[in-house]
Order: C-alpha cells, then structure tokens, then sequence
C-alpha cells in the first residue's frame, strides 16, 4: 500500500528532551546546572522511561506529567539538588519543549504535500497541545493521540491501535517515525513502516524487529515515501 499517513513519536523525535535542562541551566535559578545540566538531562530521561516500562508491566498507570515530575524529582536528588523554583522551572519548560531544527521545515514541506500528520506520544493531551502550540505546530499536525485513551504507556499494543480509528489509516499506510529504538521495535511489531531517527549514532537494539529505514534526522524522511 502507499503511505498516506506520518505519525510521529514526540520526545526525542520532534522535541528535544534534553531542552528544559539546558534553558533552565541558562536562566538565574539554573546557576547549580551550568555545567551539570546534560547528566540531569540524561537521568531525568532514563528514569522517566524506567518508570512508563515498570508502570505499563504492571498496570500502576499514572499521567505522563506524574511520571514526568517524579523522575525530575529522583534525578534532582540524585545530583544533590533541592531548589524548588528550580524544580518548578524545568517542569515548566518540560511544557514547551523546543523542537531539533529542522522540524518545521520538514513538517511543513510533508503537510504541503498532502500527507497526513499526527503524533503518537506517551505525553498527555495537555502536555502535548502545550509544546505544538509553543513550537508553531498546531496546523501542521492537528491529530494528537495520546495513551491516556488507553492509559497504558508504549510499546504496549493498545497505543499503537488508536492511529486507525482515529486516522482511518491501515497500518501498511502508516509511517511510523520515532528517535526511541524501543519504540520504533513496537511499532514494526503492530505493522508499521517505521523509520528510526539515529541522531547521535547510536547502535541498533538487540530486538527482533528492526526499522524499515534508518535515518540521521527528520530531513531523510521524504526518501522513505
């Protein structure tokens, strides 16, 4: 079939997870993250992640913005840091997340040309109407899916299955395009095609799906349509 159909994952994909540690470490209350502030980044991330697997495995599901805050608030510990407004400030900017730079002229070439875009994304509604807003998305990509519909978090199944109902798309008409290997192994699992963004050069996962295409950034993704 054609591929009639992009859905993107949103952190690591289009978002830049590691922006709020970074804006944050240049702002007066980040002076405790000038030059910490990617291993927050990093363990904020892992932990965040750790917390969705554990959670989906066992059925304890809580809110991306839940999962999100308590993860802030173990890397913070773990770094010895107890600053509540410095707290409140990465949560903030967690909201309005920049996007890596060639997102938007991507998005708006691929929209111009007529295909269809959504997000797919652990991240709840609010969270994720918070960063397309900010970023200058919102036309470009008005269908946002989240697992709260299913309040199970990836690569469980059920979040795969809310793109055809909601898009009237067949998996086989769907790219699926992620940063997060793990992802993108769920996605081909359900049917997807799917395109791993490798922006760092990272070795494949030892998974026994693998992507269909393999692409440095979101520039590649026309040469897979």
């Amino acid at each position: 079939m054609t591929i009639t159909t992009l859905v993107f994952d949103a952190y690591g994909t289009l978002f830049d997870v590691t922006g709020a540690a970074r804006l944050a470490a240049a702002s007066p209350e980040g002076a405790a993250l000038a030059d910490r502030w990617p291993l927050l980044a990093a363990e904020w991330r892992r932990k965040q992640l750790e917390y969705t697997w554990q959670r989906a495995i066992t059925g304890g599901h809580a809110p991306f913005d839940q999962v999100t805050a308590e993860a802030l608030d173990w890397a913070l510990e773990a770094l010895n840091l107890s600053d509540p407004a410095l707290r409140a400030r990465l949560l903030a900017l967690y909201d309005e997340l920049p996007t890596f730079p060639e997102v938007l002229g991507v998005l708006t070439n691929l929209h111009r040309t007529g295909y269809r875009l959504a997000i797919l994304s652990n991240g709840t509604p609010r969270m994720l109407a918070s960063m397309t807003r900010a970023a200058g998305l919102e036309a470009l990509i008005p269908d946002l899916l989240s697992v709260e519909s299913v309040r199970v978090y990836k690569p469980d199944f059920r979040v795969y299955a809310l793109v055809e109902p909601a898009l009237g798309a067949k998996p086989a008409e769907v790219l699926f395009v992620s940063a997060n290997g793990w992802d993108i192994a769920g996605a081909a699992r359900f049917g997807f095609n799917t395109a791993w963004i490798n922006r760092t050069g990272q070795p494949m996962d030892r998974l026994p799906q693998r992507p269909k295409y393999t692409l440095r950034d979101l520039t590649e993704v026309p040469k897979c349509l």
